[in-house]
């Protein structure tokens, strides 16, 4: 067992770094149970944009947290965070490890540090700030939360209503911005996790980015993106997603195909350097590392308790 009795270790950071691959790899070396930390992965049908795992990488190694809610339902951290503590139990009790795996940085939080306890949701603010955007534009609301809470501004696309709403239903019913509350708020989690990230270099990203969004062009992921709008709509949350957002331009006319791919791999870029930042910001990130490390690389580092990297 890993120095400190850590039976659980997180591979985390930005999309496309190579974290899944390495849980395979792991799995060739030690009996381990993945736990997808992704906000896209939990929806059943989202695959070819979220890059899930093959069918076969999931025969191969048993994986959690996949196709857990269809796109049509609410789903959210504190969720996640319950069933990954639930799923992360059943593993060790059948004398297993599990790895978590992903770059939703504010699953893992909650996982390991808990959340703060939020107001409740005001019917009456989230009203007001729908007719704001349907007027104004989202953008406007955005830039009034950059005004009020740039950390949280920061880390939310221009035109996420919901997530720009909620920030400013917060502020304006505590009067304090929504990253100082979480900043403030005592741990509610007891759990633990050995924590890895994999900060490859904007640089080496962007044609791994490139690569793999051509991979899921090539996979069928207008065919998805369609067949998905077709059952839930065009302004279901999960298919404002990377990808799934800029396909759905292009099923409406909005753009030329080679300007959707273009956009896409532009705002994959963007947001891997929003993970990036967020992981950087994460004080219980044992290891960083610039490369991809090999398996054995890992488990030397996980057994002896190392903190270097």
């Amino acid at each position: 067992m890993p120095a400190g009795g850590v039976a659980v270790l997180a591979l985390v950071g930005p999309t496309a770094a190579g974290k899944s691959a390495l849980a395979m790899q792991l799995a060739t070396r030690l009996p381990i149970e993945i736990v997808s930390c992704d906000s896209l992965m939990v929806y059943a049908g989202m695959d070819v944009g979220t890059g899930k795992p093959t069918a076969l990488d999931r025969a191969a190694v048993p994986h959690h947290l996949l196709d857990v809610v269809s796109p049509g339902e609410p789903f959210h951290a504190a969720r996640w965070a319950e069933l990954a503590r639930a799923a992360i139990d059943d593993i060790a009790a059948r004398g297993r490890t599990a790895v978590i795996v992903g770059g939703t940085g504010l699953y893992l939080r909650a996982l390991v540090g808990g959340l703060f306890e939020a107001p409740p949701p005001d019917a009456t603010i989230r009203a007001r700030h729908r007719e704001e955007a349907a007027r104004e534009g989202v953008e406007r609301l955005h830039a009034r939360l950059a005004t009020v809470d740039p950390e949280t501004a920061a880390r939310v696309l221009p035109r996420d209503l919901v997530r720009i709403s909620r920030a400013l239903e917060i502020y304006e019913q505590t009067g304090r911005p929504i990253s100082a509350l979480r900043r403030q708020a005592e741990p509610t989690a007891s759990l633990t996790a050995a924590t890895l990230v994999l900060d490859l270099p904007l640089e080496e990203l962007r044609p791994r980015i490139d690569r793999r969004f051509d991979a899921m062009i090539d996979g069928g992921l207008l065919d998805e993106t369609r067949r998905l709008r077709e059952v839930y709509g065009p302004d279901a949350r999960p298919l404002q997603a990377l990808g799934y957002r800029q396909m759905g331009d292009f099923l409406d006319g909005r753009c030329s195909w080679e300007a959707a791919i273009a956009a896409a791999k532009a705002a994959t870029a963007a947001y891997a350097r929003r993970q990036r930042t967020f992981f950087k910001k994460q004080p219980a990130v044992a290891w960083r590392c610039r490369a991809v490390p090999d398996a054995d690389a890992v488990l030397t580092w996980w057994r002896d308790g190392s903190s270097s990297g």
